[in-house]
């Protein structure tokens, strides 16, 4: 064997031990940041090596940031807790004046009094039902926005849910002189019950205040292939388009409905609650020409809906 063939034998040679001792490096490389990763998921992972390496500074950033995130979760979670405490105060101790009040303004309303003090005796009793609806709905809102609250949908048929809701509010649309239907379904959709209820409860409630006397409201679910869709059509004044988007907001009121009681919060709740199960709502209106408000809710349960 010649000089030069014994030459490119050991380089060959050298060629394939240094490239064994690369793959070594890199397979020990790639298995420590996988002990990293899997000890920063578990919440177990503390530095091990304190060299100049490269692998020492990364566990180095790693560590500072898993520190962080550790403290702004139990910020978060302290911040949660404060406000759940909070509501709860809220809840609690305005219950009780607030019942006092409708106690007397109704005791008051019984008795022997003037026309003038009597219709201030029902102005005290209406202003006290609003101040309750205020802060349960305040309430539930801040409940749902902190995650205090968490929804639980299933899948389960829509009908039941549709006929409760219309049975709910018929003795408000009949002393308005409101027809109110609701069409048969066999239609099934993933949601919670008790607050897809009041989510579509917000939406016929605003149906029955702002349509009428000799309208109609029509409640229907529709069928898609990702989503059934609760349609819920009025024979009201419309909302203007530049409006649509805004009626969803917190304490929002539209110019054309200012003279009537409400708090601006139902469309809120309604599309917070959707969202939380995956779904969405939207609205088809002109001035004059009723509206339509539509809650699409998921067919199929969804791993995470949020």
């Amino acid at each position: 064997m010649t000089a030069w063939s014994w030459a490119v034998l050991v380089l060959g040679a050298a060629g394939l031990i240094f490239g064994l001792v690369q793959w070594a490096r890199r397979r020990r490389t790639l298995r420590r940041l996988d002990e990293m990763l899997t000890a920063a998921v578990d919440g177990s992972f503390q530095e091990a090596r304190f060299d100049e390496s490269a692998l020492s500074a990364l566990e180095a950033k790693l560590a500072r940031f898993l520190n962080g995130s550790a403290l702004t979760r139990r910020a978060v979670e302290e911040e949660r807790s404060a406000i759940q405490a909070l509501l709860s105060d809220l809840s609690h101790q305005t219950k009780t004046p607030i019942s006092n009040i409708l106690l007397y303004a109704s005791l008051l309303s019984e008795a022997d009094l003037p026309p003038a003090q009597r219709e201030q005796a029902a102005v005290l009793a209406s202003q006290g039902e609003k101040l309750s609806s205020l802060i349960q709905t305040l309430v539930k809102a801040s409940r749902l926005e902190t995650g205090v609250l968490a929804l639980t949908p299933g899948a389960q048929p829509l009908e039941g849910l549709l006929k409760d809701t219309a049975l709910q509010y018929a003795p408000a649309a009949r002393a308005k002189g409101v027809r109110l239907t609701v069409e048969p379904t066999d239609a099934l959709a993933c949601f919670d019950r008790k607050w897809t209820a009041e989510a579509l409860g917000n939406v016929v409630d605003n149906a029955v205040k702002y349509t009428p006397s000799g309208g109609q409201i029509r409640v229907w679910a529709e069928e898609f292939e990702l989503f059934c869709a609760v349609q819920v059509e009025d024979d009201g004044p419309g909302i203007p388009e530049e409006e649509q988007g805004a009626v969803f907001g917190r304490f929002y009121r539209g110019e054309q409905v200012r003279d009537q009681e409400g708090l601006g919060i139902g469309l809120y709740l309604t599309r917070e609650i959707l969202r939380r199960e995956g779904g969405y709502v939207k609205v088809r209106s002109r001035p004059g020409e009723g509206s339509r408000f539509s809650l699409y809710l998921l067919r199929e349960e969804s791993a995470n809906p949020e």
